[in-house]
């Protein structure tokens, strides 16, 4: 089953720690990146996403609220969508993206990838 959050969508950036493998945020791009999406980190591999040098198809949130919402409202970059991971989301950032006009979904990027038979739980915690 494909997934609609995912469908359609190739350049994927990932805001959170992406270097430490414990973490999900590096769980979730080495799970983009296995499945052959584009996908880059804030702020580990750039300071911010007007770094980024795509356009963006999907932004991950999973990093703190409050340098999540730092991060948001410090760009001009073109955002098609967002998700906001569990415990990455607050009001702030839901409506510093409606003022953006970018739409999001409170969901789980691991999720959709299993949704659609590309990402095992019980594999990453063998990992």
């Amino acid at each position: 089953m494909e997934s609609t959050v995912l469908k359609g969508r190739r350049n994927f950036v990932v805001l959170g720690n992406t270097t430490d493998e414990s973490k999900y945020a590096y769980k979730i791009k080495k799970a983009l990146s296995d499945n052959g999406y584009a996908v880059t980190a804030v702020p580990e591999e750039k300071a911010s996403l007007d770094e980024v040098d795509f356009d963006i198809d999907l932004l991950d949130f999973c990093i703190n609220p409050k340098r999540g919402l730092d991060l948001i409202r410090n760009t001009d970059k073109k955002i098609a969508f967002a998700v906001l991971q569990p415990g990455a989301g607050s009001e702030e950032i839901e409506k510093a993206l409606e003022e953006k006009r970018i739409p999001f979904v409170n969901g789980c990027v691991l999720r959709e990838l299993e949704k659609e038979g590309r990402y095992s739980f019980e594999d990453s915690a063998n990992r």
